[in-house]
């Protein structure tokens, strides 16, 4: 097969136990749009693309990321042009943040939303 049939990823799945609590704090510490939140998911939009990520409530210990070795490995990574500041807004915020590392000239760290689900920044 030359070409695929799939144009884009539109949206990520995140599992969180308290829907209106994340949907707030993705709006309002990560600066997403919400565009939806009711009983059943929140939608957020990653500015002006067509990315989404949509919460869903449950009750299960389940998170986005996954474990390597029994170490955690992030699934999302974001990107910001302002990796510094976002770094100290998030540590303003009191979220759990990670030291920003670099890998051959590629700046990143590691955070976590309410949930305990882990996300990573890069640029």
């Amino acid at each position: 097969m030359s070409k695929s049939f799939i144009e884009q990823v539109h949206y990520i799945r995140i599992p969180v136990k308290d829907l209106k609590l994340s949907a707030r704090w993705y709006r309002d510490v990560l600066g997403l749009q919400l565009v939806n939140n009711n009983e059943e998911l929140a939608i957020l939009k990653v500015n002006e693309g067509p990315f989404l990520l949509i919460l869903v409530p449950t009750e299960d210990e389940t998170f986005v990321h996954f474990t390597i070795d029994n170490e955690q490995a992030f699934s999302i990574g974001f990107t910001s042009r302002e990796l510094s500041k976002f770094h100290q807004h998030l540590i303003d915020h009191q979220v759990k943040v990670e030291e920003i590392k670099e890998d051959n000239g590629h700046a990143f760290f590691h955070f976590y939303d309410p949930n305990g689900n882990k996300l990573q920044v890069h640029w």
